[in-house]
């Protein structure tokens, strides 16, 4: 059986943005759609006084929130299985949880209940921080969201740790009938060149040729496995962060992967997942490698 696709919803509009990309995405891989709405009133209910019959107000929402997503789920796309279900957690815990029953969860990038102006709300932080399975920001402008560019960016890591980024990449590309746009970047210390001017150019060459025997060692079984996607390998020089997000404007999708330490319950997400996460131009997928 096909682990569900998990979906974040709360009613906001960045969670509608959200939710109409999941019903896509479980569309091209043929998943079902598993609905989550996380909400502590259940706590409550017993020790807030009810006016008559009435149901406590932050029920109803509930209700209504959950109601409308189906609803519009299966507007957007009735093939798709749906179903939804309200959980009594804190959302990034909800989802968290089911991260552990899910093929991948879907959020949006600022909740509800976020203060206006934050570049990325808290939820989507911290479950993209700190869940086991690949975990999809979405974020981005119009036609990024939307896919119309026919691209699929990977954030080439390291082989021991960014194997599972680089099979998502692969399935994502090929799902979609997109270019997987595969880039390296590399830099050389500035010392390097400095205590040999006379060889100046050669530490850029070990460096650029390292990254690409890198690149080779990364991609040589997903790419065996996915003969159909069109690859475009690159080396380039500079910070990954500002590399990829420069990329990030004619993508799809971005994807990098993150390392899982067992016992580690802190946020652990790197620099370049940060920035990917706060100003990317298109949504962010965030595949965890457990070493």
């Amino acid at each position: 059986m096909e682990l569900p696709l998990v979906v974040g919803v709360d009613g906001s509009e960045s969670s509608l943005v959200a939710l109409d990309w999941a019903v896509d995405e479980a569309a091209r891989h043929g998943l079902p759609l598993r609905l989550v709405y996380a909400s502590l009133w259940e706590r409550y209910e017993d020790v807030v006084p009810s006016v008559g019959r009435e149901r406590p107000s932050e029920q109803v929402l509930a209700d209504n929130v959950v109601g409308t997503a189906v609803e519009r789920a299966r507007r957007r796309d009735s093939e798709v299985k749906v179903s939804a279900e309200v959980v009594p957690e804190e959302a990034a815990d909800a989802l968290l949880r089911e991260a552990h029953n899910a093929s991948a969860v879907v959020t949006g990038s600022r909740g509800r209940g976020e203060v206006k102006g934050l570049l990325l709300g808290s939820v989507g932080l911290t479950v993209a921080a700190r869940a086991h399975c690949p975990v999809v920001v979405v974020r981005g402008d119009k036609a990024g969201v939307e896919g119309t560019h026919e691209r699929v960016v990977l954030g080439a890591g390291e082989p021991a740790s960014g194997g599972e980024a680089v099979r998502f990449a692969f399935q994502e590309a090929a799902a979609r009938g997109a270019v997987l746009d595969v880039v390296r970047t590399w830099r050389c210390p500035a010392h390097e060149s400095a205590d040999h001017p006379q060889l100046a150019e050669d530490p850029a060459h070990r460096h650029e040729e390292r990254a690409s025997a890198l690149l080779d060692a990364l991609l040589h079984d997903a790419a065996a496995d996915h003969p159909e996607v069109r690859v475009r390998r690159s080396t380039v020089e500079g910070q990954a962060r500002r590399v990829l997000l420069n990329r990030s404007a004619a993508a799809d999708l971005v994807v990098i992967g993150a390392r899982r330490r067992s016992g580690h319950f802190g946020l652990q997400l790197g620099r370049v997942g940060h920035t990917l996460l706060h100003h990317a131009d298109c949504p962010v997928a965030i595949v965890p490698q457990r070493v």
